[in-house]
């Protein structure tokens, strides 16, 4: 068996395993409450389940919007969680899911994706990043369709029913940010 076979199968196990445990692995141990700046918690706004607006700039510059619903489930005593995704487009149904998970070490989140429509393709490296003022700001590099490619990835405007996050390439040799996916979160439950 492939790693990569290894990754999904462990991603597939963890998200049965957190539907009917998440609130139990979310409490914080007695270490973990002692951290002076741990960023541990730092995605329990989003656990629960949401309904998503997005909207995606297509490679003609066009955009392109529809829903969807995400449901995200803790994990690993609030060291990782996992993010679910139904993407309701004209064209049919299609899914993703974000494996998260914490380093206490370096402060840093690193974020995985895993596409529907491509299950078995290889994983990218992972997004990592960390919040400061309550937005969390991530980025990527990596080969896209043979190109070397930054993209940054960042959650703003986190209330108890609502959040933001963008997308975004770097574009031009570095010097501009072009966004091209954004998603409004609007929780459900």
């Amino acid at each position: 068996m492939t790693k990569h076979c290894v990754t999904l199968l462990a991603v597939a196990l963890t998200m049965l395993g957190s539907v009917g445990g998440a609130q139990a692995e979310n409490k914080p141990t007695t270490g973990e409450a002692a951290s002076a700046r741990s960023g541990l918690h730092d995605f329990d706004f989003e656990f629960g389940s949401w309904k998503v607006h997005h909207r995606v700039k297509r490679a003609n510059g066009e955009w392109l919007e529809f829903d969807g619903t995400c449901i995200t489930h803790g994990l690993m005593g609030g060291a990782g969680n996992v993010e679910e995704h139904t993407f309701n487009k004209a064209d049919g149904v299609t899914y993703g899911v974000a494996l998260r998970a914490y380093d206490a070490k370096t402060n840093k989140w690193a974020i995985w994706w895993v596409d529907g429509r491509a299950p078995h393709g290889p994983l990218d490296p992972p997004t990592v990043g960390t919040f400061a003022n309550g937005v969390g700001t991530f980025y990527w590099e990596g080969d896209f369709n043979g190109k070397r490619l930054r993209a940054r990835a960042v959650w703003s405007q986190i209330t108890p029913t609502t959040a933001h996050w963008e997308q975004a390439n770097l574009l031009d040799d570095g010097k501009t940010w072009e966004t091209n996916w954004v998603m409004e979160f609007q929780r459900t439950k």
